[in-house]
């Protein structure tokens, strides 16, 4: 089965335009270009209505702010097949759940952002769908987050697969300082879910992207924008830039050069310059023996080159009587010892 978490790099890279378009279409379809051209596996938008999301009663200014960041059903239509004929995943949060009726076609995986976690009825409309989700963590505890899960599941069972689900770390403040991102969780949730587990990043920079790549990320989540100069907007100063998104890639490339191969063995170049003889020892004669003395630790020595006993066969050799005449430092081997 085709794993849907895996990136062009190795983890899969979502580039999150989220609100950066601040409702002006023109500005969303220039960062959606970008964003294609930064080499991400997915570009990400936000679905929503300021009534849809926000109650007007209980907190007008939110539902006013919501409202101004609203782009229309067309223009997120056009959005969506403008990143997937340019041979880019598509993806949204869908805040807004009547618009997975027109919207799904476009998708072919759901995120669920951290403020999401607890909305069980946008969870049970999303899994019911049946395509992978990935849902952010922000927010929560270990036990929301298994309670969560195992809520997810029980709509739908495809979901008990790591191919199919996935949970990030996140911290659901913008911007947030190193010490609040707790790489380490990303660990915690493998083992309390034994799903796909991957980092959304609300830091300042990409060095925690970096970091959470070593530390076995596989989904890397982060907000994009054009530049975060004269932006008035939080999300822009959280999210990178295209020349960041270009190094990021090349660090991941290199962090994956760094990480090798997990088996532990000798590699060709060691192998290739013959370091077992030349770095390893071998058990030689510490002064010259005269031929029936009997060796012991103070007429024997382990040095390199590896020529010869191999030093850890130096117990077998202690208490051996030496068959001829040997010179310090010179090669051993069996042969030089009387077999009784």
């Amino acid at each position: 089965m085709h794993n849907p978490f895996k990136g062009k790099y190795g983890p899969l890279l979502i580039a999150e335009i989220g609100g950066n378009h601040e409702g002006n279409f023109d500005y969303a379809k220039q960062l959606a270009q970008m964003a294609i051209d930064s080499g991400v596996d997915y570009v990400k938008f936000q679905i929503y209505t300021g009534d849809t999301l926000v109650s007007s009663l209980e907190s007008p200014d939110r539902n006013k702010h919501f409202k101004k960041f609203e782009l229309t059903k067309e223009q997120h239509i056009y959005l969506a097949e403008m990143v997937k004929e340019a041979g880019i995943l598509y993806t949204s949060s869908v805040w807004d759940i009547d618009a997975m009726e027109w919207l799904d076609k476009y998708i072919t995986l759901y995120k669920i952002g951290s403020g999401d976690l607890t909305a069980y009825p946008v969870l049970a409309k999303t899994a019911e769908r049946g395509k992978p989700m990935i849902v952010s963590t922000g927010l929560s505890t270990e036990q929301e987050v298994v309670d969560t899960v195992r809520y997810i599941q029980s709509i739908n069972p495809v979901y008990t697969s790591k191919d199919m689900l996935a949970v990030l770390q996140c911290t659901s403040m913008y911007p947030i300082n190193p010490s609040d991102s707790n790489l380490h969780v990303m660990k915690r949730l493998k083992e309390l879910t034994g799903l796909t587990v991957g980092y959304s990043d609300h830091t300042e920079g990409s060095k925690a992207l970096y970091y959470a790549v070593a530390m076995g990320a596989e989904v890397l989540e982060f907000h994009f924008t054009d530049n975060r100069e004269g932006k008035v907007f939080r999300d822009h100063k959280v999210s990178l830039t295209p020349a960041e998104i270009k190094e990021l890639i090349a660090e991941i490339k290199l962090i994956y050069q760094y990480q090798g191969e997990a088996e532990k063995r000798p590699v060709q170049i060691e192998l290739e310059h013959k370091h077992e003889i030349s770095f390893r020892r071998a058990v030689y004669p510490l002064r010259d023996i005269k031929a029936g003395e009997v060796i012991t630790p103070d007429n024997l020595t382990v040095l390199r080159p590896n020529h010869g006993i191999d030093a850890r066969e130096y117990d077998q050799v202690i208490g051996k009587k030496a068959k001829h005449d040997l010179k310090m430092h010179q090669k051993l081997s069996w042969n030089d010892f009387i077999q009784e």
